[in-house]
């Protein structure tokens, strides 16, 4: 190939030490290398990194990472699958990878150090998959992780059976054992590079663990867990003690505090009674108020009036409404105007019935015997009361 320019044509050359091959479209291998510090602007003004690739890079390495191991492992559980995935894709590891292979050293930034904490080769390693996806395919991808990545660098098997987050690790021993774990941070400052770094220690219980720095939190806690787990695994002394604070914490809260604390008596004890007498009061009032469980008889005897009561109702609701017809005719004819009756003479005490004759007398002024006991309706007594004034008018005057 004839290039114009002395640096496109070293860029052609590690290019194809590095993916296996020549590139077609070298302008998207030069946005895959290109940080976004560089504030690099195309024609329309719109700035041009490698941050689109990146992400197309990502999605893409996933699926071909995914079919390798799943051809790689046949038989294992999907969680075995996605924890060996995930371990291949981690940013440190492609970040490893990418120094190894010297895609850093082709990439375009400012001209700033790189900070040890930056995931920038892990991230034109994700783009350089982007580029080798545009420019030949998803075959080229899958060629370019299998022969150079995962034949000569990377032992899949190795890294399937590693552990690596013992972060996690950490915390499920401490669950399954009830012991309080906690990551204290202890400094964060500079080195001389200006580069943040972190330090952080274990407590379980309150026993100290180990200690870890890094220059990440993740990084910290992560070397602090792995050097507590080597110091659970070969200290049994170092383990009893955690159990020994476990028990002591746990008997605190299990012992009962057998010393009870004092009530303060009450002084108005003429009050406490004026508010309770009321209550009282009401109480028995409740209870006057409550009927008496009816007996036996009582309850058959009730029963009976009660059906007595329903038949006569239907009767009593005829005669009612007949009675009220008639009362409305008689309320609209006139009365009859009564005669002044005449003045009673008062007896002289001569003239008095001896005691034995007062009996007598009393009978037939009030004879009773035209009484009848039984009820009387509306329309009788109405009846009854015509006829009274009728004879009153026919009565010859004395």
């Amino acid at each position: 190939m004839k290039l114009p320019f002395l640096k496109e044509k070293e860029l052609f050359r590690n290019l194809k030490k590095i993916i296996g091959f020549y590139p077609g479209n070298i302008e998207l291998y030069k946005t895959a290398l290109m940080h976004k510090s560089v504030m690099h602007r195309n024609n329309k003004g719109k700035p041009v990194n490698n941050e689109r690739l990146e992400f197309l890079g990502d999605a893409i390495l996933d699926a071909v990472v995914g079919d390798i191991v799943y051809k790689h492992f046949p038989g294992k559980r999907e969680g075995f699958l996605t924890n060996t995935r995930s371990k291949l894709v981690q940013r440190e590891m492609l970040g490893r990878l990418a120094d190894e292979m010297g895609i850093t050293k082709l990439i375009l930034s400012a001209g700033r150090t790189q900070s040890h904490n930056s995931y920038m080769g892990g991230n034109a390693f994700e783009a350089l998959v982007g580029a080798i996806y545009l420019d030949k395919g998803y075959n080229a991808c899958m060629s370019f992780v299998e022969k150079r990545i995962l034949e000569k660098m990377v032992n899949i098997d190795k890294v399937a059976y590693k552990e690596v987050n013992f972060k996690s690790k950490l915390l499920e021993w401490g669950q399954k054992n009830r012991i309080i774990l906690k990551y204290v941070e202890i400094e964060n400052c500079k080195d001389e590079k200006g580069n943040s770094t972190f330090s952080y220690k274990v407590m379980l219980e309150t026993v100290e663990g180990a200690t870890g720095s890094g220059y990440s939190k993740k990084e910290a806690q992560q070397l602090a867990s792995r050097l507590t787990l080597e110091k659970l695994r070969k200290n049994a002394a170092y383990l009893d003690s955690i159990f020994q604070a476990k028990s002591d914490r746990t008997k605190m809260e299990e012992e009962p505090v057998m010393i009870v604390p004092e009530v303060p008596e009450i002084k108005n004890n003429n009050a406490a009674q004026q508010r309770t007498a009321p209550k009282k009061k009401e109480q028995t009032k409740e209870a006057k108020e409550t009927p008496k469980p009816k007996t036996k008889e009582e309850s058959k005897s009730a029963t009976k009036q009660e059906k007595s009561v329903e038949k006569q109702e239907p009767k009593k609701a005829k005669q009612e409404k007949v009675s009220d017809s008639q009362a409305e005719a008689k309320k609209n004819k006139p009365r009859p105007k009564r005669k002044p009756q005449p003045e009673r003479k008062p007896v002289a005490e001569n003239e008095k019935a001896p005691k034995n004759q007062t009996k007598t007398d009393n009978q037939e002024q009030f004879d009773l015997s035209h009484i009848s006991a039984k009820p009387m309706s509306k329309e009788q007594i109405i009846a009854m009361a015509e006829e009274s004034a009728f004879n009153e008018k026919e009565a010859p005057k004395q």
